[in-house]
């Protein structure tokens, strides 16, 4: 066995190399339950306690005041009470950055005269021009217009995502891949409601963008899958065993690819919203990253595991009991290597001058892994003809 074909001895050895043998079928209930307690947590948070609606959904007016040091939250809270406004309902914060340092006062809509005597006020306070002040009323039925729109999006985005997957691959993994888009969607606005994060324009145009991140993760498997289901049809393996093999060989890659999706949005947020103070990038980049660490869990532990669950033993007969540890390894491996390890373990029977050390551990895989090997590359029973 030459050097690359053998066995790494540590886990993440073995993920570089493409050696994994983990059972994700064998736990898909361990996937399931952790699913489902997410679910009920998120989406009971959301009857519960619902969801912080922004001023572009709600309506209401806002101020942004230049801060000072005798100008900050307490003295904007101490205008609006000094006005007859309750400060209960509204959202008063400080946000800073390189270029300015601005006081953001929200609340719910107050008549016209009384909005220019709260910026008047406001100027006194913060020692600046009424021209300093930035005013903006924002109407309720514009967030309801964004709101309409956004199902329609989703809606239609459902339908085609669908089709094509029905066509490209078959409707089992059109339902497997919708599933898992609605776990991911159900979870970042849970989870929005669980923490009283406040939900903006951005952070809708970000659940729209999960979607897409989530269903390119499922893709990814159901294509390795339909892959193999094509490849093993002749020795009529299990589903099982093919969605196990198919998600072990694509495991490093769509960990890669996680990775390099999540690494920029973490900057988003670090840099962008952190350093930067910008709000925007925040409320995009927090929905987003959610989804992102949503999708990657759903597309292993939720579209595969229910695509083997709809398909499992449809239209074949299970030959054996599923492949676990090395046999499911060296499936995963692939046929060519299979066959050297059978060369290997003749040549070292016949000569019977095997040296000892790591030699003798490539054998006894060999040994394990041989017959798989002849499972695997075993041509298809020809059929035999009717007769006339």
């Amino acid at each position: 066995m030459s050097r690359g074909d053998q066995i790494a001895s540590s886990g993440l050895g073995r993920l570089f190399r493409g050696q994994t043998a983990v059972d994700f079928y064998g736990r898909r209930r361990i996937g399931f339950i952790v699913a489902i307690v997410v679910l009920l947590a998120t989406v009971g948070s959301m009857f519960t306690r619902g969801l912080d609606l922004g001023l572009d959904f709600e309506g209401g007016d806002a101020w942004d005041i230049p801060a000072s040091q005798t100008f900050g939250v307490d003295e904007a809270k101490a205008v609006l009470e000094d006005n007859g406004v309750s400060t209960n309902g509204a959202r008063i914060q400080r946000r800073s950055s390189d270029t300015n340092d601005l006081i953001t006062v929200q609340i719910e809509e107050v008549t016209q005269a009384n909005a220019e005597q709260i910026t008047t006020a406001f100027a006194e306070a913060a020692g600046v021009g009424t021209d300093e002040v930035n005013f903006s009323f924002t109407s309720s039925t514009w967030g309801g217009e964004i709101t309409d729109k956004a199902v329609r999006a989703l809606i239609i985005f459902l339908i085609v995502v669908s089709i094509f997957i029905s066509i490209r691959f078959e409707w089992r993994m059109a339902i497997a891949a919708l599933v898992a888009m609605a776990h991911d969607v159900l979870v970042v606005v849970g989870a929005y409601s669980l923490f009283g994060f406040e939900v903006t324009p951005g952070t809708v145009i970000a659940f729209l963008t999960i979607l897409g991140y989530s269903l390119y993760d499922t893709i990814v498997v159901f294509d390795r899958v339909r892959e193999n289901e094509g490849k093993y049809a002749g020795v009529r393996m299990p589903y099982e065993d093919i969605v196990n093999i198919s998600m072990n060989q694509v495991l490093m890659r769509s960990i890669n690819t996680s990775i390099s999706s999540i690494i920029p949005v973490i900057s988003l947020l670090l840099i962008g919203s952190g350093l930067l103070g910008a709000v925007t990038l925040r409320e995009f980049g927090l929905a987003l990253l959610i989804g992102m660490i949503s999708g990657i869990y759903s597309s292993v532990f939720v579209a595969t595991p229910l695509l083997a669950g709809f398909k499992s033993n449809v239209g074949r007969k299970a030959r054996r009991e599923r492949l676990t540890g090395d046999k499911l390894r060296a499936a995963v491996i692939g046929g060519g290597v299979t066959g050297r390890v059978a060369a290997t373990v003749g040549s070292a029977d016949a000569s019977n001058t095997t040296k000892r050390g790591s030699h003798d551990d490539d054998v006894k895989t060999a040994a394990v892994l041989e017959p798989v090997g002849r499972l695997l590359t075993h041509p298809p029973r020809p059929r035999k003809k009717k007769r006339r």
